[in-house]
């Protein structure tokens, strides 16, 4: 009797395959590690892919001054509770509710969101997979 067994490697790429037919772009992880042919990250402990989300929260989010684009980015990046969850919780709402930040706008304080998901218009997003 032969058992076909389910290794991890056969769902990552189903898992792939089924992102890109939903449009998804893949990119090869090794190609942007960070000794890859075309590295997108300093080190394998960074989980951002900073210029691409630079460049992203630009795109949505033109109006936005840089620096306070940048806030926004640094508030990402310095999501740090010990406990997995509450960082995910917080991520979650970061994506869906966007990210508040302020600025000087002709001399007056001024609040605005930026997003990191293009509701509105889903062209201006970026979908990406890639393995591990």
């Amino acid at each position: 009797m032969t058992t076909n067994k389910i290794t991890e490697s056969a769902i990552e790429e189903l898992a792939i395959e089924l992102l890109e037919k939903q449009g998804y772009r893949y990119i090869y992880a090794p190609d942007i590690a960070p000794d890859g042919e075309n590295p997108e990250r300093d080190s394998f402990e960074d989980v951002l892919l900073l210029e691409r989300l630079r460049r992203a929260v630009g795109r949505i989010n033109p109006a936005i001054p840089a620096d306070a684009r940048e806030d926004a980015i640094k508030q990402i990046q310095r999501l740090n509770s010990p406990e997995l969850i509450a960082n995910n919780e917080a991520f979650h709402r970061m994506l869906t509710e966007g990210i508040k930040v302020s600025y000087q706008n002709d001399g007056a304080d001024r609040g605005d969101i930026v997003w990191l998901v293009d509701f509105n218009n889903p062209e201006n997003n970026e979908f990406l997979i890639t393995n591990q």
